[in-house]
């Protein structure tokens, strides 16, 4: 599964790869003709009410692999940190996910030496390991600090590099060029459309927590409706959702 997964990765017609939070987002999704799913760590916290990163849904995001993975698509799941600082028990942790595609791990803008090192200890563990770099999400940007640790996380065994929150064009170009392995970023609505990012080289589009949080709002404008009268919503019939955990 994993070199499917791998082939999916094309610079020019980057992979769209939406990230399902429960069983029945992640089925819906590979039916919907996804070639790939992938989670999103808020959405999986935020719906057992949890802090996302903060470490609180390791065996939550076990038990979710183990749901997922009889799915007839390639999957890779979001790990946050690896739920540890230390690389051997990050290592451990990915043993426990069964057949996985790949794992999202975001580096948390610690010291890029150690983070290195958690790489080394996962990457003999046959998945696509996408190493996130939070220069942009969470600190100052900057594409010279951001490749600083992207050499760094790919001379350690990264199979792609994650860089959410960058969205200026001439950035992206140049962080897809340096790199030697496939440029993931964030969707950002309002901002570069898929074909944009396409043509900036990037191989991999991530949607985030933002299908989590559209179907939240989704979810509340209906009940508003349901109660206010006056709105219009449409949902998929019952049956067709409950078949989804047969899928």
């Amino acid at each position: 599964m994993i070199s499917a997964f791998r082939a999916l990765h094309r610079p020019g017609d980057p992979l769209v790869l939406p990230n399902a939070w429960d069983h029945a987002s992640a089925a819906a999704l590979a039916e919907a003709g996804f070639p790939a799913i992938g989670t999103t760590s808020l959405g999986v916290a935020a719906a057992l009410g949890l802090h996302d990163g903060a470490a609180e849904t390791a065996q939550a995001t076990i038990d979710l692999a183990h749901r997922l993975t009889h799915l007839p698509v390639p999957i890779t799941m979001d790990i946050e940190n690896g739920f540890s600082t230390d690389p051997a028990e990050v290592a451990a942790y990915l043993d426990r996910l069964g057949p996985v595609a790949g794992v999202n791990l975001e580096d948390q803008l610690a010291d890029p030496h150690h983070f290195a090192q958690v790489l080394v200890a996962v990457t003999a563990h046959d998945v696509f390991i996408n190493a996130r770099i939070d220069t942009y999400w969470l600190g100052d940007g900057g594409v010279d600090a951001t490749l600083e640790r992207a050499k760094a996380y790919v001379a350690a065994g990264a199979d792609g590099i994650f860089v959410p929150g960058v969205k200026e064009p001439q950035e992206i170009a140049r962080l897809a060029e340096a790199l030697d392995v496939p440029l993931n970023v964030l969707f950002l609505p309002g901002t570069l459309t898929v074909p944009q990012l396409a043509e900036l080289g990037v191989a991999r589009i991530s949607t985030g927590s933002l299908l989590y949080r559209v179907a939240h709002g989704a979810a509340i404008d209906a009940a508003l409706g349901v109660r206010d009268g006056g709105r219009s919503f449409a949902a998929p019939p019952y049956a067709a959702v409950d078949a989804l955990s047969r899928s």
